[in-house]
This record gives C-alpha cells, sequence and structure tokens, in this order.
C-alpha cells in the first residue's frame, strides 16, 4: 500500500482521537462548573467550539479521500 493511501486512514485516528478528548474535557468541564467555576468552564466550552466548528468539514474531506477515484 503506497504512503498516501495511508494519509486518510491516519487523518480518520486523529480525528478519533480529537474527539474523544473533546469529550473527556467536556466531562472535565462539566465538573469544573459544578464546583463553581462556570468562568473556567465557559472558557473551555467557548475554546472547544473550534472543534464542533471544523468537524463537518473534517468528516465531508475525509469521505472525499476516502472515495474510491
Amino acid at each position: 500500500m503506497p504512503n498516501s493511501d495511508l494519509l486518510p486512514s491516519l487523518l480518520s485516528k486523529i480525528n478519533e482521537n480529537q474527539l474523544a478528548l473533546e469529550a473527556a474535557i467536556m466531562e472535565l468541564t462539566n465538573w469544573v462548573e459544578q464546583q463553581g467555576g462556570t468562568e473556567i468552564a465557559d472558557n473551555v466550552r467557548g475554546a472547544l467550539d473550534a472543534i464542533d466548528r471544523n468537524e463537518e468539514f473534517i468528516k465531508i474531506t475525509l469521505s472525499v479521500m476516502m472515495a474510491p477515484e
């Protein structure tokens, strides 16, 4: 398998890791908020918004890259 064929799979796995990290960070954020750290929780959620904003583009791009030519 050529190295170029590995790129979509690699990017897909990186994206999966990113989403798992987002979920874990959100759990911690919810806990921080429950402990009274509302401002910190809001800041973290704001930073995580970038993952949500980019998710659809990433999914579409990976689909195109993985489609047979």
